[in-house]
């Protein structure tokens, strides 16, 4: 989702100032009465009204881990995803080691056994 350009927001910020209230603002300009909220909470704690940038949420769970990963495929690049976690020693789902292989941009070889 594109965030609402700097004019909208200064638009929305002066009508609110001049008198209008939050969902009279929110009806005119389409946008939600809590994102007018969220606008002129962000204007009064930081003084600024930009977006905001930056990823939000938790840090990915391997991210201390991912140079010792890197190393571990290395050694080992036929290692299960179940290996990798084991020697990693870190409480994971292997969905979360293969995720973070896929974003290091790693991939594991297949064993012949396998074929």
């Amino acid at each position: 989702m594109k965030a609402y350009s700097m004019d909208l927001r200064e638009r929305v910020l002066s009508d609110f100032d001049s008198g209008m209230g939050n969902e009279a603002v929110a009806r005119k300009y389409r946008v939600s009465s809590r994102w007018v909220y969220k606008l002129r909470q962000q204007r009064s704690e930081t003084g600024q009204i930009a977006p905001r940038r930056g990823k939000t949420g938790p840090k990915p769970k391997l991210a201390a881990h991912a140079e010792q990963l890197v190393q571990l495929v290395q050694a080992q690049p036929d290692a299960t995803l179940s290996e990798l976690r084991e020697r990693l020693g870190v409480s994971v789902s292997l969905a979360t080691i293969w995720l973070t292989l896929k974003k290091l941009g790693l991939t594991l070889k297949k064993s012949s056994a396998g074929c």
